[in-house]
């Protein structure tokens, strides 16, 4: 989910918190803990720093495993003891474990997903039914949480958006699931379904849709239960074996490779050699492909540059390209 979901999200902890009654003599520091443990496993964000490629690649990795969604709350009930001097250091404990738990659970299911079984299995858990940031999760959210300002019971408040959040989360499961048989209707029976991907935006009847076939890549929108396919692309293997012989080992385009499952590829001779492009077909809004990974090519086939990650229109792709951001 998008930062300020997990801002509200830790706030309704921190409400909820108040039916441990270990928690009325340390408050200040259950809800620092809890804001904090529902921010923390995001912490990977700094890798933006450093490059695209880093970012793509261990986003959502690492610090949303299995053991630091344990590490985490250690660390901040040691932390929070040591600057609030609490006395049940135990029910501190609960709270951030459950704030942690709470915000990598969510993150499963969105469509960029996480890899929360990590070390037992570093596949990506990528439900995708729930958009990065959805209008109705944030709007609950707020309004529960005015309710309690005003006055009334957080147990109850809160309480009841989780139980409106479970039947929420059961109706875009179904509704998904729905759209996918649809889809699936439309492929021509002669070929052969490898990968379906049925993904939400921030519209509640409006979803994303990638297919691919043993012939064919399927890209369209599902509008209200119905399937509309905008694009097909011949399904093809990898450029040929001398220019990836020399692009396979660059950071920018392992990482696409690691993050994106159904793409298409071109390549394009330049006055300087030549311009590989990948496309992440699962990304597509207004007509562009918003997620690439370009590499350009000397005549000898090596990798003079390169740059992965989201760009929402060529015109800025262009630009980029002409500062020498790549």
């Amino acid at each position: 989910m998008d930062t300020a979901t997990h801002v509200v999200m830790g706030v309704a902890l921190a409400g909820l918190s108040t039916i441990d009654p270990a928690v009325t003599s340390m408050y200040p520091a259950v809800v620092t803990t809890v804001m904090i443990g529902s921010q923390i496993p995001d912490i990977d964000t700094v890798l933006k720093l450093r490059n695209n490629a880093v970012y793509i690649k261990h986003h959502r990795g690492i610090t949303h495993s299995i053991p630091f969604t344990i590490l985490w709350p250690i660390l901040l009930t040691i932390v929070m003891m040591m600057v609030f001097h609490v006395d049940a250091p135990l029910h501190l404990w609960l709270w951030a474990q459950i704030a942690v738990f709470l915000h990598v659970f969510v993150d499963i299911f969105n469509s960029y997903g996480t890899q929360a079984l990590r070390p037992l299995t570093k596949k990506w858990i990528q439900i995708g039914i729930i958009n990065t940031f959805d209008l109705f999760i944030f709007v609950t959210h707020i309004i529960a949480i005015f309710l309690w300002y005003i006055g009334f019971n957080p147990v109850y408040t809160f309480g009841s958006l989780y139980l409106i959040l479970i039947v929420y989360y059961i109706i875009r499961r179904i509704l998904q699931q729905t759209i996918k048989k649809n889809v699936l209707m439309r492929i021509p029976k002669d070929e052969t379904v490898i990968k379906t991907f049925v993904a939400p935006t921030i519209k509640f009847f409006e979803w994303r849709i990638a297919v691919q076939t043993d012939k064919y890549d399927y890209i369209g929108r599902s509008y209200k239960g119905s399937v509309h396919f905008s694009d097909r692309f011949v399904n093809k293997e990898l450029p040929d074996r001398t220019i990836m012989q020399y692009a396979k080992h660059d950071k920018n385009l392992r990482a696409f490779l690691n993050f994106s499952s159904i793409y298409r590829y071109t390549v394009k001779e330049t006055n300087t050699g030549y311009e590989l492009r990948f496309i992440d077909l699962r990304y597509l809004k207004d007509g562009h492909y918003s997620f690439v990974a370009i590499l350009s090519l000397d005549n000898s086939y090596h990798v003079t540059h390169s740059y992965t990650g989201w760009v929402f229109s060529e015109s800025k792709l262009q630009k980029k390209l002409e500062k020498g951001k790549l």
